[in-house]
Parts: C-alpha cells; sequence; structure tokens
C-alpha cells in the first residue's frame, strides 16, 4: 500500500503528504545499474523512473505476479512506442527474463486486446528470454529460487558478480529457502522485514491465525534469519502502511543496529 495512503488522515499518511519523499512511498521495484535491470513493476513505476538516476532500460523481471509487482507492466510500451508505427523503437525493446514456472501465469493477466505479454511481443515492445534456475546476463550471474505456495510462485533472486552477492527477497517471504547455499553469507540481503506486533493502526494485533503470519516473518523473525544465513548487510523493503511507521521510525531502528537500513523511494546502493 503507497504512503500516503489516499483519502487517510492518519499521522504517518499526513506527514507523507506535508513532507514528501522519503516519508511518502510508491510501490516495490528496484533496478540494478550493471546491466540496465528493472525488477518489478508496480502501478507506480513510470513515475518512479522518471524520478530516478535511470536513463535505459534493456531486462525486465518478475519476482512474482501479485498486482503490486505487475501493475505497471504497460511500462514496456509506455518506454518503447512509436506512435509513427504504434510499434516498438527497435533499439528501445526490453528484454524480459522470464523463470519458465512464470511463462503460462504471466499470460492470464489480459486486457480487451488479450494476454498483456501477447500484445507487447507483438509491438515488439518485449522479447522473451525463458530460463530455468539461472541465467547470465553479461558478468552477472542471476539464480532464480523458486518458492511455491498453492496460489501461485514467488521467487527469491540472487544476483553475482566477482564474487559479490546479493539476494533479493522482497515479498512474501516464507517459508525462506535458507538451506540453500546461493543464499548464504550474501554481502547484501533485500527483504521484507515482516510483521511488526506493536503500534499497528487501530491498536490491531494479528491473531496467531491470521493469514499474514503464513508469508511474513515477525521482524524479530526476520532478523534472526539474516543472522543464520549470516548476511553481511540487510536492506528492508516493502514497507506497508498500516504498519504505522514513518521514516523518522524506521531512521531510528537503524541507529540501533548497524547491520540493517530500511529503504526509501530512490535510495541509490553500491555493494
Amino acid at each position: 500500500m503507497v504512503i500516503p495512503k489516499p483519502l487517510c488522515n492518519c499521522r504517518v499518511c499526513q506527514e507523507a503528504r506535508e513532507k514528501g519523499v522519503p516519508y511518502s512511498r510508491t510501490g516495490p521495484s528496484s533496478f540494478l545499474h550493471d546491466i540496465n535491470l528493472l525488477i518489478d513493476t508496480p502501478a507506480e513505476i513510470a513515475s518512479q523512473l522518471n524520478h530516478s538516476d535511470v536513463h535505459s532500460m534493456d531486462y525486465l523481471i518478475f519476482t512474482h505476479l501479485d498486482p503490486d509487482h505487475v501493475e505497471g507492466f504497460r511500462v514496456v510500451e509506455q518506454v518503447s512506442l512509436d506512435y509513427r508505427s504504434w510499434r516498438a523503437y527497435p533499439e528501445k525493446q526490453i528484454c524480459l527474463l522470464l523463470p519458465d514456472q512464470l511463462s503460462q501465469p504471466l499470460r492470464e493477466i489480459r486486457s480487451s486486446l488479450g494476454p498483456h505479454i501477447d500484445f507487447y511481443q507483438e509491438r515488439g515492445f518485449i522479447r522473451i528470454e525463458l530460463f530455468q534456475k539461472e541465467i547470465q546476463i553479461e558478468d552477472i550471474k542471476i539464480t532464480a529460487i523458486p518458492m511455491e505456495r498453492a496460489r501461485q510462485v514467488t521467487f527469491v533472486y540472487v544476483f553475482e558478480k566477482y564474487g559479490c552477492r546479493v539476494v533479493y527477497a522482497p515479498c512474501d517471504v516464507k517459508p525462506f529457502p535458507e538451506h540453500r547455499d546461493e543464499v548464504q553469507k550474501a554481502d547484501l540481503l533485500i527483504i521484507q522485514p515482516g510483521i511488526f506486533e506493536d503500534g499497528l493502526k487501530h491498536d490491531f494485533n494479528y491473531p496467531s491465525a491470521h493469514i499474514s503470519r503464513t508469508t511474513h516473518y515477525t521482524f524479530e523473525q526476520t532478523l534472526d534469519l539474516a543472522k543464520r544465513i549470516q548476511a553481511k548487510k540487510v536492506l528492508f523493503v516493502h514497507l506497508e502502511e498500516y504498519w504505522n511507521r514513518s521514516y523518522d521510525d524506521y531512521c531510528a531502528l537503524d541507529s540501533d543496529n548497524e547491520m540493517i537500513r530500511f529503504a526509501y523511494d530512490g535510495m541509490q546502493l553500491t555493494v
């Protein structure tokens, strides 16, 4: 949920309207500058790109197909369209790196024109490169680790270059595949912080059987997970409005632990 939540007048949302970034937050997405790779396309992705230090996009990859990660898929058309022909500029075509397990589910995302992916391919906005388990793009090795559930599959991605390792797990990471060698001793673990049990809006308390507990750890459990896999640094992303915490609240948590940081829109990191 974006911050400020539309029409919400809580403390966190009012402050975000008044101050803007980093107090305001849009949907979950990241960009790997080494290979011009966009990870996920939330509804706000066009605005995110226009306010970022991104000048070209060569690749796109999805972690999973929940709406908050794919609503902005049309950005491939907005980036690539040549209005003179209603097709893509050839030099602006984007390569969609697609784990084989997402191929059929992605076809279920449709408009009046049919499956989005068919239309974008036919117009030349994207080309698809299917892969299983791992793929090499220039000097970046990408490993896709599936976490299958009854409803869909979610991927944890591991990016490696010259011995440096980044593990990207922004959403629905329980149970985390900590048995895999690829996620051990990451230079940077990018992950959702998990459930905050106190200080929530409306004095809410998560019941023991709440559905969020099936896909989210608690914040404390996520910190323990990071220690078990020996991550050197942790960046928390996908920060939810209903956790009732502002940018200042997250900065206070940052200051208590040198190992962790909380992301904000436009943050840039070098690993």
